[in-house]
């Protein structure tokens, strides 16, 4: 027997929490980094991103089965750690600041500065709708339903989150 043969051989005899288990294993190692990104560029803290991806990948396994047939796992991921998040930061009655550094990949660092006060100044709702769309390049659809809202509200907001980032940046070069 091949070695191709004996996996799916394997597969095919493995009890289904097996199976699942490997699909969820898959799903983590691929959208991991991508949720946990989203979410520090969401809150703007790396450290508790970081937390409630964790928190909210762990979820996601206890229900895989139910999860893994989502046409968008990522996104229940994201939508679980941005409320577990909230809801961290509610009992901290931390102040909704966001802290100076801030994890956006660009190379220029008078550009990175620029970008990270410019999107800093947005607020949770419109921040993630511009990370969601721009950053991870969901459809206005898979935004909306990642965040619980409407599709219009999704162009809503991106539409005023797009004003006010260029407006920013606009006033920052004057």
């Amino acid at each position: 027997m091949d070695e191709g043969s004996w996996a799916i051989e394997c597969l095919v005899q493995a009890p289904v929490s097996a199976v699942r288990a490997l699909s969820f294993e898959a799903f983590y190692r691929r959208d991991r980094d991508q949720v946990a990104k989203a979410l520090a560029l969401t809150i703007g803290d790396g450290a508790l991103a970081v937390e409630a991806t964790d928190e909210a990948m762990a979820r996601a396994l206890a229900r895989w089965d139910r999860i893994g047939t989502y046409d968008n796992p990522g996104g229940w991921v994201f939508r679980v750690g941005l409320n577990w998040a909230r809801s961290w930061l509610r009992r901290r009655r931390f102040e909704h600041e966001l802290p100076e550094s801030r994890p956006v990949e660009v190379r220029d660092p008078d550009v990175r500065a620029d970008l990270d006060r410019a999107l800093a100044s947005l607020d949770v709702k419109h921040r993630s709708v511009v990370v969601l769309r721009h950053v991870l390049g969901y459809s206005s659809l898979e935004t909306a339903k990642t965040l619980g809202i409407s599709e219009g509200t999704v162009k809503s907001r991106l539409s005023r989150a797009l004003v006010r980032l260029r407006n920013e940046l606009e006033d920052h070069d004057a």
